[in-house]
């Protein structure tokens, strides 16, 4: 491509950094220039399709998006500058043109690089340059070290399969010049090694190790221990670095100066090097741009530092601190168990603000709701993530005795909240995050729905922060039974804010009749279905409000006896109550799945030894933790909740060999649930006999003997058995646990919940949180850069079979890494790798509502609905409270135009044909659970027959769905 010029070249903006050169094959460096690459695309065009394809606007049009999106590509990946090779520029056009659909194109495309190829081989004109010299940070130059090159590709590479050193090294030298900056040499080795990563997974853990070497490079000079380390030398130096670094950070005032009383000779000890060999190059590359704690903008903390850090920061106030920070080092460092982000943060520091999730109740007084923006402003500063509950609000209209007025509202409130959560950006660390709830008898609901819109008076729109619908189970029921329902303002009807279940339903209706004889006057009709409707159909058009249920919150509830639960948190996970005095407070952390299948078998022993040790690191957060305000400080000192989640259920169903959509995954998620709720419930009640009951457990479900399990009967008779239906079955001995409690009690009002892990997930290199894989081949891009990401379990499974080729890496970029309509793949493996929009929602819900039972809070359940019409809309979450969800998450949808390319017959690209495959195997068990009902056996209820005059939706209001 570097050959080709045109004095008629298309024109394309160029936004790359000057400082981006590009490498030819010479060895020459030239200025990168995006207009070469237009040409090299138009000709390729016109080598196929003649010279009209030089007039075409769709050609032309492509050619002009597709260079800006190559030089984009280039501009991300080298935001500080530096310098790319011709091959790896014509590598991203073969993508473009793949993925765009032009196979002719892309193929002659191939054919013309392969040609050239061999010419310039069989002519020699390509040689290298004999030297190399290096710059140095001081500007001196040296010749470049292959000696110290090759050391640190093969110690990358050292344990992997299918990962070539030499080629790694070959390639990287083509990527080199005279005088490139010692930068330079890594960033040409890393940028080597990750190009690899879609032919096999394996090179992602060669770019995270060769990314080491910058870390140590950058870390060890700032703390005097060496100029520069290999991966072996680390055996020796993590102890001194870790002293140094911990003498470093207390002068720099970022460590609390209690860590320098550890025995740090003993922690020092405790560090395993080889535990940096652990990471993807997406997750050390986040490590390094958002957790390292850095001076002057160098990090000068390293991977197992951090770990360190953080098990120190959590062992404070233990008795033997050294052991319990080595116990706390190995889980974290081992990835069986990660801490939410603000313990990683924060653990061990100055501030040690660990806490995840912050809930409040704003009142209804002007003082009162600018207290409770400052709060959020503040909790925001220390990286909380925000619920914000805006039920008792005065609607529009209401009367203000104050002022003789009538009130505006909620909306302009809310519009404040929204711009503080973008002002105040988390300390500078990530953009802060809040989320507003309404209760759906609220007279400001329907405008509430439309808060996300892009259209409208923009005073009245919040396009950063999210809103979630807080749902009574009347309202579902009268959806059911297509009946009206009645919107209030909660300044004439407050009571209605801190009731559910039946004594909410018998006082709502005493509301209603109040409308009927006059003695109310501010109220609106609608009925329950068109709010319904409109509900769903803001849901898909702006993703927002969510949706989640009131009345499954409360009944279920261990702590119903302190209060009530008046909205979720950031990410719907989080279910505690919340007054003007309290602020409820969570302490996450994550399990990960993945870690605790051995042998195909989930290994309880070991889950049960997390389980307990993650348990204590969280109930420490509480007492080690910074509040920003004091009403946070009281209630996590009375009520003591923490939430043990989980990540990588994905990654466990695949290490076991079941597909996601399948009888199987919802026993397992049943069954793993189950185990981490059983031995969680049985740490915390130890912790109690240990430490001390948390202060408000008498008059709690615990104290009763309820379980999280017992509380589901609660909910049935509440809510009516005609409106629900949950499997209860049970495998444990959950009496030993029950006579445990209510001899021992319990630490924790709260123990778990399953958040959506969405960066500790990256960092311990699996599937985040209960989600299905999105996809099996794509380029992930986030702050930290683009990243190939490659279904590892995916990959091993086709080259058992023979199938994994470049063919096959094509048909996958094609096909937005679906394996669906490939032919050659086996139908058990498509089964196992359906990727999140094609597995059915049905799925998601009953292994949702498996796991809820056993979770005293909730989880993140995000949904994804490929084909969406409001009649899919509609069931799903109808299902969702039917099934007995506390809450849902995201709706993820694809419209059926989004779809197409992947279910039109376009098996036969670069198809080869089954008869050179092996035979597909037959599926390894029958299902272990009944396939959950349809759509129409769902809307019959129990017994075959329909909930009284349930009303489906057809259609959604907005244009995307009809």
């Amino acid at each position: 491509m570097d050959t080709l010029a045109s004095p008629d070249r298309p024109s394309v903006s160029v936004t790359a950094p000057d400082t981006l050169r590009v490498i030819k094959r010479t060895g020459d460096v030239v200025p990168f220039d995006a207009g070469k690459i237009a040409v090299a695309i138009s000709k390729a065009f016109i080598a196929v399709e003649g010279d009209n394809a030089a007039t075409s606007s769709r050609v032309r049009d492509f050619v002009k998006e597709s260079a800006e999106a190559i030089e984009q590509t280039f501009a991300r990946r080298l935001a500080d500058g530096g310098t790319v090779h011709i091959e790896d520029i014509q590598d991203q056009v073969e993508l473009a043109l793949m993925r765009s659909g032009e196979q002719k194109v892309a193929r002659a495309y191939v054919l013309y690089r392969e040609e050239h190829a061999r010419a310039r081989e069989e002519s020699g004109i390509e040689k290298p340059h004999p030297t190399l010299n290096v710059t140095a940070a001081d500007g001196s130059r040296r010749p470049l070290d292959l000696g110290r090159i090759e050391t640190l590709v093969f110690d990358a590479c050292e344990g992997l399969e299918n990962v070539d050193p030499n080629k790694i090294v070959q390639d990287s030298l083509k990527n080199l010049y005279d005088g490139v900056t010692i930068d330079g040499v890594s960033q040409a080795l890393m940028m080597t090694a990750r190009t690899l990563v879609e032919k096999d997974p394996n090179y992602t853990y060669v770019t995270a190790r060769l990314l080491q070497d910058n870390l140590r490079r950058e870390a060890l000079s700032f703390l005097d221990v060496a100029e520069d380390a290999t991966y072996g030398d680390m055996a020796e130096l993590y102890k001194p670095a870790f002293v140094r670094y911990v003498e470093r950070g207390i002068e720099f005032e970022q460590l609390d100066p209690e860590l320098a009383n550890f025995d740090l000779e003993r922690l020092g000890e405790a560090l395993d090097h080889s535990r940096d060999n652990q990471f993807t190059y997406l997750g050390l590359q986040t490590l390094y741009d958002r957790y390292f704690i850095h001076r002057d903008d160098v990090r000068y903390e390293l991977p197992q530092v951090m770990f360190m850090r953080v098990a120190m920061g959590l062992a404070l106030n233990e008795d033997d601190r050294e052991t319990r920070a080595i116990e706390f080092y190995e889980l974290l460092s081992s990835f069986d168990y990660m801490a939410s982000t603000p313990t990683l943060f924060n653990a061990g520091t100055v501030r040690s603000q660990l806490s995840s999730c912050y809930l409040t109740t704003v009142p209804d007084d002007l003082e009162s709701i600018y207290g409770a923006i400052r709060d959020n402003a503040m909790l925001s500063k220390w990286a909380g993530g925000l619920g914000n509950d805006w039920t008792p609000v005065r609607a529009l209209g209401s009367y203000i005795k104050g002022t003789n007025g009538k009130s505006q509202g909620v909306v302009p409130f809310l519009k404040v909240v929204n711009d503080t959560a973008v002002a105040v950006n988390q300390g500078g660390k990530r953009k802060g995050a809040v989320c507003a709830y309404l209760e759906t008898w609220h007279l400001d609901v329907e405008e509430f729905l439309e808060l996300r819109k892009n259209t409208g008076d923009d005073r009245r729109r919040t396009h950063d922060m999210n809103t979630a619908n807080w749902v009574p189970d009347l309202f579902m029921k009268r959806v059911f039974n297509d009946e009206e329902w009645t919107l209030f303002s909660p300044s004439t009807c407050p009571d209605l804010h801190d009731l559910y279940g039946v004594a909410f339903e018998k006082r709502y209706a005493e509301y209603e009749e109040m409308t009927r004889n006059g003695q109310l006057k501010l109220f609106k009709r609608v009925k329950a279905k068109d709010l319904w409707r409109k509900m769903l159909s803001m849901l898909f058009e702006t993703g927002h409000p969510w949706i989640t249920f009131k009345d499954a919150c409360n009944i279920r509830s261990p702590q119903s006896h302190a209060g009530v639960v008046h909205s979720s948190n950031l990410c719907t996970e989080i279910t505690l109550n919340t007054s003007p005095d309290e602020i409820a407070v969570c302490n996450l952390g994550s399990i990960n799945l993945a870690q605790h299948v051995v042998d195909g078998e989930l290994d309880n022993d070991k889950l049960k030894k997390t389980v307990r040790t993650a348990v204590r690191m969280l109930d420490n957060v509480i007492d080690i933790n910074y509040y920003a305000v004091p009403q946070a400080r009281n209630s996590n000192f009375k009520h003591r909740p923490v939430g043990l989640g989980l990540m990588g259920f994905q990654d466990a169903l695949y290490a076991q060999g079941i597909a996601y959509a399948s009888g199987e995954a919802v026993a397992f998620a049943d069954r793993s649930m189950e185990l981490i709720s059983y031995h969680a419930i049985e740490a915390s009640s130890d912790l109690a006999a240990e430490r001390g009951r948390y202060e408000s457990f008498e008059g709690s479900l615990w104290s009763q003997g309820v379980l999280p399990i017992d509380s589901v009967d609660k909910l049935k008779a509440e809510r009516g058995e005609q409106y629900i239906e949950v499997d209860t079955s049970q495998t444990q001995d959950w009496d030993r646990i029950r006579d445990k409690v209510r001899s021992q009690g319990m630490r924790n009002s709260n123990v778990m919940a399953i958040a959506p892990t969405a960066t500790i997930s990256n960092i311990c290199g699996v599937t985040q949180s209960i989600e299905p894989t999105y996809q099996n081949l794509f380029v992930k891009s986030n702050l930290s850069g683009e990243f190939t990401v490659v279904n590892s379990w995916m990959v091993n499974d086709l080259k058992e079979r023979g199938l994994w080729d470049e063919v096959m890496i094509n048909d996958l970029k094609y096909y937005d890494g679906s394996v669906q309509p490939i032919d050659r793949i086996p139908d058990d493996l498509k089964a196992k790798y359906a990727t999140a929009f094609e597995v059915e929602p049905k799925w998601l819900v009953e292994a949702a509502a498996r796991r809820q039972k056993w979770i005293d809070q909730a989880q993140s359940l995000n949904l994804y609905i490929q084909g969406v019409s409001g009649k899919k809309l509609d069931v799903t979450y109808r299902m969702a409270w039917f099934r007995g969800l506390k809450t849902t998450y995201y709706l993820r949808a694809l419209g059926a135009t989004s779809v197409e390319k992947s279910t039109v017959d376009r098996g036969k690209l670069n198809a080869v044909s089954n008869g050179t495959a092996p035979q597909a195997s037959a599926p390894a068990a029958a299902p272990a659970a009944e396939e959950p009902r349809g759509i129409d056996d769902f809307l019959k209820g129990k017994g075959g027959q329909r909930p009284p005059s349930a009303g489906e939706i057809d259609e959604l209001g907005c244009e995307a769905c009809q």
